[in-house]
């Protein structure tokens, strides 16, 4: 390998470009150089006969080529789980006199009643069940009957219905009627007859122009040359004879014609406009009329005499007397009741403060659950 300086001609790994520039004149490399080495921007290359190979750049490299040691922070994804395993265990409470403490334990409560009086109270009615009757009666009238009642006369008009026996006897005659056609409906009639065809012709034709009709003709698309020796190609010309030692070569020339050859055509270019005359229907006149239909020319009636049976409610128009009670008036009381005029009460107990500590017992078992990552150090 020798080296050759430094080049400003562009090189990757694998150029082909023999000639390059160095110190500001162009070299030529050939297969004869194979070992020439250059320098372009931070990278070296060796000339292998055939092109350019890089080696020994450093140029590419990051900073942590050239450390012995790298660290970085990660944080790790997943859950921990954890399970507590312990057993029961005793909690010492001490109770101590307080007049300020967290708890009032029970005590006494003393009443003491001073004086009672006797009271009495005043019955009132009330709803439940009835606890007193009262003594007394009910007046009746002179017939014994209680209370009067008075009225005053009216008259009952009652509705009904009656249903007579009998029966309806018809005298009926034939009649024909005239079918005529309804305004709308269900058609229930055809006539015979034919519709004949319309015809049908163009009203108004439609526009014309000239066009160029083309004509195929083959001409040559492309030229191509074959080596001496080869396959020749096809339609070949011989631009050349050997004679002896004397090799004589021709002039190729061409000839031009028009490529395709056109006559006048004549082609719609537009739609023409069609009319039709109307049809006509040609048929047979029908008249349409009913068969004998039978219908009443007079009704007479046969029946009995018969009973009608009406029924009615009625109320009558009057006032009931109200009942009369004559009793005795009572007053109920009730007994002596002792009531206390005046009493005091008092309650006797003593307050603490409640204490205490207890130490769990047990272990907690973790468990953690996690997704593999990679950590990338730049």
């Amino acid at each position: 390998m020798h080296y050759k300086g430094i080049t400003t001609t562009a090189l990757t790994d694998g150029s082909t470009t023999a000639t390059i520039s160095i110190g500001g004149s162009n070299q030529t490399v050939t297969s004869a150089d194979a070992g020439a080495v250059v320098i372009y921007g931070e990278k070296e290359y060796v000339w292998n006969g055939t092109k350019w190979q890089e080696f020994g750049s450093t140029g590419s490299l990051k900073a942590l080529a050239f450390k012995d040691s790298a660290s970085g922070k990660v944080t790790p994804t997943g859950s921990v789980s954890s399970t507590f395993t312990g057993s029961s265990s005793n909690v010492t409470i001490t109770a101590t006199d307080n007049a300020s403490g967290n708890y009032q334990p029970a005590g006494t409560v003393s009443v003491s009643t001073n004086a009672t009086t006797n009271k009495t109270a005043t019955v009132s009615s009330t709803s439940g069940t009835a606890t007193y009757t009262p003594a007394g009666s009910i007046v009746a009238d002179a017939n014994g009957y209680a209370p009067a009642f008075t009225g005053t006369a009216a008259t009952i008009n009652s509705t009904g219905t009656f249903t007579p026996s009998g029966s309806v006897s018809f005298t009926n005659s034939n009649q024909t009627a005239t079918v005529s056609p309804a305004s709308s409906g269900t058609a229930t009639y055809t006539p015979e007859g034919s519709v004949s065809a319309p015809t049908i012709s163009v009203a108004t034709a439609g526009s014309t122009t000239t066009i160029k009709n083309p004509t195929k003709v083959t001409v040559a698309k492309t030229v191509v040359a074959a080596a001496p020796g080869s396959t020749a190609p096809s339609n070949n010309l011989t631009y050349y004879s050997v004679s002896g030692e004397v090799l004589s070569l021709y002039q190729l020339g061409y000839t031009t014609g028009d490529s395709i050859t056109t006559s006048d055509v004549t082609v719609k270019n537009g739609d023409a406009a069609y009319q039709a005359s109307a049809p006509t229907f040609t048929g047979t006149g029908k008249r349409l009329v009913t068969g004998n239909i039978s219908v009443p020319s007079s009704a007479s009636f046969s029946g009995t005499e018969g009973n009608v049976a009406v029924s009615a409610n009625y109320t009558p128009a009057g006032t009931n007397d109200k009942f009369k009670f004559s009793g005795t008036g009572a007053r109920l009381v009730t007994g002596n009741i002792a009531v206390p005029s005046s009493y005091t009460a008092s309650f006797t107990g003593t307050k603490v403060q409640l204490d205490g500590t207890t130490t769990a017992n047990g272990s907690v078992s973790s468990t953690f659950t996690g997704d593999e990552k990679t950590v990338t150090v730049s």
